[in-house]
């Protein structure tokens, strides 16, 4: 039995974790459209999380039309069941963040061009609204940040039309929102580049929208390098202050 806190909810995990959940529960049940979700509170006891990062996660499924709310009514699997990516149990499970941005570097600028190659004027506009939705995010709300960022990334891993490369993007942002690497990756984050990463997103986005493969490829390897770059200088300044 969870220890609860004193509102009654159980203790908080990340909004990642109740999305990847709630992804999983819904694709149980592909097929079934209006089916009700369980409570918020069921939902919080069921997965071990707290409510604040399942109504986060919901809100990510909402804009993506995952689901549905009607108030006093509850939340409502949607039309259509997200895509499921191939389960790849192969893959190794550990690695460490320069793996991964070596891993993202030879796999999303080919997810970007198969998106502006395949992505539908509905896949583009969800491209846009999670740009939008990112925007907002206090830069000091780091789970924010990082769920709305991963959702804008993945929904362009999900217009690039390949389940083997979606599986891949998974696996690898999975290793990627590992919490142990949470406060380099919060360290590596500043406003200016926060900017910057923003200007690359809105980019990447037009390049698809206008169907320009080579262009969206080019840019989502130029947004990787400098976050590369940024964590690099994150590791070089707390090697720094150890010595």
């Amino acid at each position: 039995m969870q220890q609860r806190i004193e509102d009654g909810s159980v203790p908080a995990g990340t909004s990642h974790s109740a999305l990847e959940q709630l992804r999983q529960l819904i694709g149980q049940h592909a097929g079934e459209p209006g089916k009700p979700l369980p409570t918020e509170r069921d939902l919080s006891e069921r997965f071990g999380v707290g409510r604040r990062e399942i109504r986060r996660a919901l809100d990510v499924l909402e804009e993506e039309g995952r689901i549905w709310r009607k108030q006093g009514k509850g939340t409502f699997i949607g039309p259509e069941a997200p895509a499921q990516p191939l389960i790849l149990q192969t893959l190794p499970r550990q690695s460490n963040l320069f793996e991964v941005m070596e891993a993202r570097l030879q796999i999303e600028p080919g997810l970007a061009r198969f998106a502006a190659m395949r992505a539908t004027a509905e896949q583009v506009a969800l491209l846009q609204r999670l740009l939008e939705r990112v925007r907002t995010i206090d830069s000091c709300d780091a789970d924010q940040i990082e769920l709305w960022d991963s959702a804008f990334h993945r929904a362009i891993a999900e217009a690039a039309g390949n389940r083997l490369l979606l599986g891949l993007f998974d696996a690898v942002d999975a290793i990627r929102r590992d919490e142990s690497w949470q406060n380099l990756r919060t360290q590596a984050r500043t406003q200016e580049r926060l900017d910057n990463y923003d200007d690359h997103h809105q980019r990447i986005v037009n390049h698809i929208a206008a169907h320009q493969p080579n262009e969206a490829a080019r840019v989502m390897r130029e947004h990787l390098l400098s976050l590369q770059q940024a964590l690099i200088t994150a590791v070089s300044d707390n090697e720094g202050e150890d010595q």
